[in-house]
């Protein structure tokens, strides 16, 4: 042959391989990339709504919902943190992770690059400074005595930049050094005077920082919702979209929020204040007594339960009769070997005894932290009320198992036509629900600050 045509064959053949290489038909779909490598990758901001590490366990809401998406597919889960969300949709763009799952608004700039999965949140934007420290905005027109930061790259920074020269007093800028939470952390010590952020974020950070006051809501019902590459494959968007379909309609997306963020959209400044007070000059006191005889319990939750009962006041008493540090009834103080219900020590002693025998109770079937918010309930209201209400719950359909579910049903103990169906009758349904929220609430601030070695 000659060796034109030699050079003519190799042609036709390296260019029949490089079409076939680049056939849309010979390229696997994401879904079966994801199954043949085992691994779902899955990119997320590394703060306390997202994704963090709890005593080297991976914890966080985006976590969770992404740990059971990857159990859905039999893949196992890669979590790839990182601080910037630029940086996490370069490497959607670059094939280097499936999805972007890290609490994200779906703005009309990234639903042009990106393709977003079903919302399953919805938060707003609100802009935030330390109260006291200047006069409170009602809106950015009004904002002439300070600069606004945000995070470069954020949504807030996308909403400034879109209104331009329109209004020339605004001073504004956008950082890469800080994330959220440590603007928040910088309104607090007054070194910049706002910044904008989302309402999530803002709820969980004022249990620690009261202090932090809304001055008005810039964008309000924005979408959070995971990202994902555009283009013409749907395997993956496919499974996203069934699978937050399935969680929905199945009450465990609601479950999972609930287990994350159920207590903290309540808000009280004057609670919040004087609980950060106490924890500064109560608390030492009996700091040692509650980590001596928490048992299998976290004394930072047996804390959080004395201090709702009665603000760390070892000599209590309610009208009702209850008494002492864990407000304990006489009956139950007798039980768990307590002699004087106003002997700190003692009462702390017999609240965890009694705590822990309302534990055992609970069925073995469910769960943490449900398993302990039933504990906490009981401990309020009683086991045989609670039982009530999970049988009421069970007769509307609810799961009897799940604290979202059954905290819903609490309050109709007090209505004549469902308690007269129940073994124990009447009962105050909703202030075991207040109860729960609260001491979930003062254990989550002391959880924080025990990590932040201010216990």
């Amino acid at each position: 042959m000659p060796k034109s045509a030699v050079s003519l064959f190799v042609l036709l053949l390296l260019a029949v391989s490089l079409i076939t290489a680049c056939s849309p038909q010979t390229r696997p779909d994401a879904m079966t990339v994801v199954k043949e490598r085992q691994v779902l990758r899955v990119g997320t901001l590394m703060n306390p709504t997202s994704y963090y590490f709890d005593h080297d366990r991976e914890q966080g809401f985006e976590y969770d919902l992404a740990k059971r998406f990857a159990d859905r597919l039999g893949v196992e889960l890669e979590m790839v943190p990182r601080f910037d969300v630029n940086d996490l949709f370069t490497m959607l763009r670059r094939g280097e992770i499936d999805i972007v799952a890290a609490g994200i608004d779906r703005t009309s700039t990234r639903a042009r690059l990106f393709r977003f999965g079903p919302p399953y949140d919805v938060i707003s934007q609100k802009v935030v400074f330390k109260q006291g420290s200047r006069q409170r905005p009602r809106d950015l027109q009004q904002i002439t005595d300070g600069e606004i930061v945000v995070v470069e790259g954020s949504s807030h920074h996308e909403f400034l930049k879109s209104l331009g020269d329109s209004i020339p007093t605004l001073n504004w800028r956008a950082t890469r050094d800080h994330d959220a939470v440590e603007l928040l952390q910088m309104v607090i010590n007054e070194e910049i005077d706002y910044t904008i952020t989302d309402s999530t974020a803002l709820d969980i950070q004022r249990r620690f920082h009261p202090d932090l006051s809304v001055a008005f809501t810039v964008k309000h019902d924005q979408d959070i919702a995971w990202a994902l590459p555009q283009g013409e494959d749907d395997s993956l968007f496919s499974a996203v979209v069934e699978y937050f379909g399935e969680i929905r309609a199945s009450g465990r997306l609601a479950h999972i929020k609930e287990q994350h963020f159920g207590h903290v959209k309540q808000f009280n400044y004057v609670t919040t204040s004087l609980f950060i007070e106490a924890v500064d000059k109560i608390l030492p006191i009996y700091q040692e007594t509650f980590k001596e005889h928490s048992g299998s319990l976290d004394w930072r939750l047996l804390a959080a339960i004395s201090y709702q009962e009665s603000l760390w006041n070892p000599r209590a008493v309610s009208p009702t009769g209850v008494r002492g540090m864990m407000m304990l009834t006489l009956p139950t103080a007798k039980a768990m070997g307590v002699k004087s219900r106003l002997n700190a020590e003692q009462s702390i002693r017999g609240g965890a005894r009694y705590l822990e025998r309302m534990l055992n109770r609970v069925p073995a079937r469910i769960p943490q932290p449900d398993r302990t918010w039933f504990a906490l309930a009981a401990y309020n209201i009683g086991f045989g009320h609670l039982e009530d209400a999970r049988i009421i719950t069970e007769r509307q359909g609810g799961n009897p198992d799940r604290w979202v579910d059954v905290k819903k049903r609490l309050p109709l103990l007090r209505q004549k036509q469902f308690y007269r169906h129940t073994r124990y009758g009447f009962a105050r349904g909703d202030e075991p629900v207040t109860y729960v929220g609260n001491i979930r609430r003062f254990y989550d601030t002391l959880k924080y600050l025990d990590e932040q070695g201010r216990l």
